[in-house]
């Protein structure tokens, strides 16, 4: 890492997009280019992807992804370094993952090395949108959808894996207080709780805004077969700590494998505390010392209370929490302050 003269030189000397980094929420701000790639039937693979201009696209009315919902996305970042390069975080991770998906939900998908050249110049094109050090991600969403007309249920023939950009700061600002909904439920086993369908997230829409018509932040949803062990919330995985110990749901058809979740659990490791994932009954949070959050938007984040039927249970929350203290290690790496020897993360400029 360079002198303090030369990391200011080289901040200076960056071209940045006219925007106020730190009023940055989690909204898009649309961004120069976006990345298309097709596959048709006909073809063994997927055609050579190309950046064009973001803006919108033309769909058949009849096509699978607007039909039948055939589709998948996935969400990583991509960090401003002090000295201006840019970090991709476990780019691989998602590949693999939208692979797993795109062959529950009958679809092809990219390879790997497809995925990663793609992400690559997305965020090559959309440069100057990346937000300074320490100030905020540039959110990458790469989409898979089913875009040849389908007016019978049947797979699609054809398909577009398409990526967009956004420079984005906190998901969830002040503090996380959670209902438990014990009414609806999010996935049930032998269903797509366990991979990114975009099918996953309408449907918990209703519980969402009747909570936080009430104030909440978010809800933490049941499993479905017994309605008494927590499973995940809208958009982000749970842990639960007592001690030395954290416990995790297990991510297992009906939990989606957060990469952010298993980057915690890698890190919570190497600091000396024990890690469980199992199934964790809704009584666990009654003693809980703290309880936390993961996911690609929220990173880590401390959760203040739960309510569970009526009864409000608060958590340990602050600079001194071990959520605190796994948010420092995590995000250190995926800025490039500290050295990364898990290998996560990917220079690209």
């Amino acid at each position: 890492m360079g002198s303090i003269e030369q990391q200011v030189e080289c901040r200076e000397k960056a071209e940045y997009a006219n925007v106020n980094w730190d009023e940055l929420g989690f909204a898009l701000t649309k961004t120069d280019y976006m990345y298309v790639m097709n596959f048709s039937g006909d073809e063994d693979d997927f055609s050579q992807g190309i950046l064009t201009r973001f803006g919108n696209i033309e769909l058949c009315p009849s096509s699978g992804i607007l039909n039948y919902g055939q589709g998948l996305f996935e969400g990583l970042k991509a960090y401003r370094k002090e000295d201006e390069g840019i970090l991709l975080f476990r780019p691989v991770e998602n590949a693999l993952r939208m692979r797993m998906g795109a062959d529950r939900m009958c679809m092809p998908s990219p390879t790997i090395e497809q995925f990663i050249d793609a992400v690559k110049k997305t965020v090559l094109a959309n440069k100057r949108w990346v937000p300074p050090h320490g100030r905020g991600a540039l959110y990458i969403r790469p989409l898979l959808m089913g875009t040849s007309p389908n007016l019978g249920v049947k797979p699609a023939s054809e398909y577009t894996f398409l990526i967009y950009a956004s420079p984005v700061g906190n998901y969830h600002k002040g503090d996380m207080n959670l209902f438990v909904e014990d009414k609806v439920y999010r996935a049930a086993p032998g269903g797509t709780g366990g991979v990114k369908s975009v099918t996953n997230y309408s449907p918990i829409y209703k519980a969402l805004t009747q909570a936080k018509a009430k104030g909440f932040s978010d809800v933490l949803f049941l499993d479905a077969l017994t309605g008494k062990n927590i499973e995940e919330g809208s958009a982000f995985n749970i842990f639960i700590l007592k001690g030395n110990v954290i416990s995790t749901p297990t991510a297992y058809g009906t939990i989606l494998p957060g990469i952010t979740r298993k980057s915690v659990i890698e890190i919570a490791l190497t600091l000396g505390y024990q890690v469980e994932e199992r199934t964790v009954p809704i009584e666990e949070v009654f003693d809980a010392e703290e309880v936390f959050c993961s996911g690609t938007a929220m990173v880590i984040k401390s959760v203040a209370s739960i309510t569970y039927q009526g009864k409000r249970i608060e958590y340990k929350v602050g600079t001194e929490t071990v959520a605190q203290k796994l948010y420092a290690t995590l995000t250190r790496i995926q800025t490039g302050l500290i050295e990364d020897k898990m290998g996560w993360t990917i220079e690209i400029d």
